[in-house]
């Protein structure tokens, strides 16, 4: 793998719009009261100087982790209702604990914006589908009686802190005043896409045996109406700990019998109570992709979660109360979570449940123009897409309150930096970032105050103690290395769910680097600062910015009886597309003939979701396995994508090194 040329400027900020954002306030505030340095970030017409000042603040909030957050914590008025005894007990990894002895509430901190009887009437979020021209809104006075209403609802009947609560919802309102309410009462909260199949979802919420279930009878995506009922009545069926199910419907159909009805609960007039809570208290379970496995319940923490955001939303993206936050996501991808973290700044955020390219690929951005969104957020899968398609939204659209624009979900090629500059608005801020589920956060992104290069992210984000390593643990800068983590974070989990002795948890991230958090991304830290990221260093499928398990697939691939053995890959290509083939093994006397193909697509579409169809079939004599029996991913994937055998892989970790010759032959074949 190559280290990347020097990225060449694409743009820079504003030197009006760089000295007011909240980034320079916050530093000159810090530097007066907790140590940070002094001097104010240079103007935008000095790039060098920028850098080295931003550089300047980032290593303080790495190296100074209790001051850096006591000052984020004072700078957003958190709300301790009982204080801290400290702010860092231990910062050794894993098990850092984080303002031991606060008690707060991360509910209260989202609705505060409701408490302004001047905003009362505001939007605090604006939510558009399919079906609608016009977004609907869901003022700060409205979406805090709702939560109030709902909360007492479910203490009423027997939700306590602690209990976990499940939603089957897509991107609509309801599931963010369902999140609140839950919270609030701080019951533990957890979602998944309605696109998800019934395994899918099951394989998640059995894990941690919720007692309320939010479930919608169908959603409306790519011009269609999805029928989900008889997915929800599975789930009924096999989540035995259901003590209530809510019914929410969008498409219409009566309550499912013993169900109660969303309406009802939210019609009360009661005012939020919200439930002091530890600050390491669980707030939601996310959860990984399922490569090897169960998906990992990652359980992160009210406190963490809150500072976190506070500090990403406010310091990296610069939101704030006159913006409109819209990121194109899923309940089932961690930018829902944080696209909620615009309520905690008092932003507008903008729901939008639908397809992005229904009826055209334009659609999102259309979205993004009735909306008038300030802060854009997307994937960059969709923004290749648009340059494929040959859009020109900036020309066709009226994007002029756009000042943001976000990108995320897998690594942003050159050219998708440069035709969003040609094709979107020459004066953009591309705040392109790179983060994680485990995390629910950005390891790096952008900084309102430095500039933009082709093919780069700005800089690592404040109090992210990010590195590019070598497999000997060794720094690197300008190449390619591990992106690992040397410092502990708020918002890193709290740990995985029936994980009791933190086995799996340390085996997820410390393997390597015994301490050091190692996230499975290839990084080069370059001289400047800047980052680039290459995408995954391990086998994690990242499909159009959602990540997906591979042991999903094989479990309905491997039903057909046709299939004796099947291998799934996703490649990074070059171009900044994703590749992702199925190998079958095929049973004595079966054919990979298109009746066969479509059978596989059919069973993953249904069972798991359209994002689960391969781009292709290709039959294979036989796959490798490790000596123990696994199939080999990862060494497969380097093969595909270009690195020689006798670099990929350790010849006699594997059962038969010629079952990997056919793969580095394909990879040779597709690199020319």
């Amino acid at each position: 793998m190559s280290t990347p040329p020097e990225g060449r400027l694409l743009w820079r900020p504003d030197p009006a719009r760089a000295a007011s954002a909240q980034i320079v306030a916050f530093q000159a505030w810090a530097a007066e009261r907790h140590g940070a340095p002094a001097a104010p970030l240079a103007p935008a017409d000095d790039d060098e100087q920028a850098a080295a000042r931003y550089a300047a603040l980032h290593a303080w909030s790495t190296e100074d982790l209790e001051r850096f957050w006591t000052a984020v914590t004072e700078w957003f008025d958190v709300r301790f209702t009982t204080a801290p005894e400290a702010v860092l007990a231990d910062p050794a990894m894993p098990g850092a604990r984080w303002f031991p002895g606060a008690r707060l509430n991360y509910a209260e901190h989202a609705l505060r914006a409701a408490e302004d009887t001047d905003r009362a009437d505001e939007p605090a979020i604006l939510h558009l589908d399919e079906t609608t021209e016009q977004p609907a809104a869901l003022t700060w006075a409205e979406l805090r009686r709702q939560v109030g209403s709902l909360a007492a609802a479910l203490r009423a009947r027997g939700v306590r802190p602690g209990d976990r609560v499940g939603a089957y919802l897509p991107n609509v309102p309801q599931a963010i005043v369902a999140l609140l309410a839950t919270a609030a009462v701080g019951a533990v909260w957890t979602s998944c896409a309605p696109d998800f199949g019934a395994r899918s979802v099951l394989d998640r919420l059995q894990q941690i045996e919720p007692t309320v279930l939010f479930a919608i009878d169908g959603y409306h995506y790519g011009g269609k109406d999805h029928d989900r009922t008889e997915v929800v009545a599975e789930l009924r069926r096999e989540l035995p700990t259901l003590r209530t199910v809510v019914h929410i419907p969008l498409l219409g159909a009566p309550a499912p019998e013993g169900s109660l009805d969303w309406a009802e609960l939210v019609a009360g007039d009661d005012e939020p109570v919200f439930e002091p809570v530890p600050f390491d208290h669980p707030l939601w379970v996310l959860y990984s992709s399922g490569t090897t496995g169960l998906p990992k319940a990652i359980v992160q923490s009210q406190g963490g979660i809150l500072v976190e955001h506070l500090k990403q939303a406010a310091l990296h993206l610069d939101l704030g109360p006159e913006d409109r936050f819209l990121w194109y996501t899923s309940t089932g991808w961690m930018m829902w979570n944080f696209l909620v973290a615009g309520l905690l700044v008092g932003s507008t955020i903008v729901t939008y449940d639908g397809s992005p390219g229904h009826p055209d690929t334009g659609a999102l951005w259309s979205v993004a123009a009735r909306t008038r969104a300030t802060v854009l957020g997307t994937s960059a899968a969709y923004v290749i897409a648009s340059r494929k398609a040959d859009l020109h939204p900036g020309r066709d659209l009226d994007l002029s309150a756009v000042r943001c624009l976000g990108t995320t979900g897998s690594p942003l090629p050159p050219d998708g930096f440069q035709w969003i500059y040609d094709e979107v608005k020459k004066d953009v801020w591309l705040a392109s970032v790179s983060g994680g589920t485990d995390v629910c956060s950005c390891f790096v992104g952008g900084v309102p105050t430095l500039p933009v290069h082709l093919g780069e992210i700005q800089a690592p984000c404040l109090g992210a103690a990010v590195a590019s390593w070598d497999v000997q643990g060794h720094p690197l800068t300008d190449q390619v290395g591990e992106l690992v983590v040397t410092g502990p974070l708020p918002s890193m989990p709290i740990g995985f769910w029936n994980d009791p002795d933190g086995t799996r948890y340390r085996d997820s991230y410390f393997d390597m680097y015994p301490g050091v958090w190692r996230h499975g991304d290839w990084i080069t830290v370059t001289s400047r600062g800047t980052v680039v990221i290459h995408g995954r260093s391990d086998s994690t499928l990242n499909r159009q910015g959602v990540r997906m398990g591979s042991s999903d697939i094989y479990e309905v691939v491997e039903r057909l009886p046709e299939i004796a053995e099947s291998l799934v890959i996703g490649v990074e290509e070059p171009d900044g597309g994703y590749w992702m083939p199925l190998f079958v093994v095929l049973a004595p006397g079966a054919d990979l003939d298109d009746s066969l193909r479509a059978r596989v697509r059919t069973e993953l579409r249904t069972q798991l979701s359209p994002r689960h169809v391969p781009d292709e079939i290709i039959a294979v004599n036989g796959l490798p396995h490790t000596l123990t029996g696994k199939r080999i991913e990862v060494p497969v994937k380097r093969l595909l994508s270009g690195t020689p055998l006798e670099k990929a892989v350790n010849p006699g970790s594997v059962d038969n090194i010629d079952h990997l010759r056919f793969f580095e032959h394909l990879g040779a074949e597709r690199r020319g």
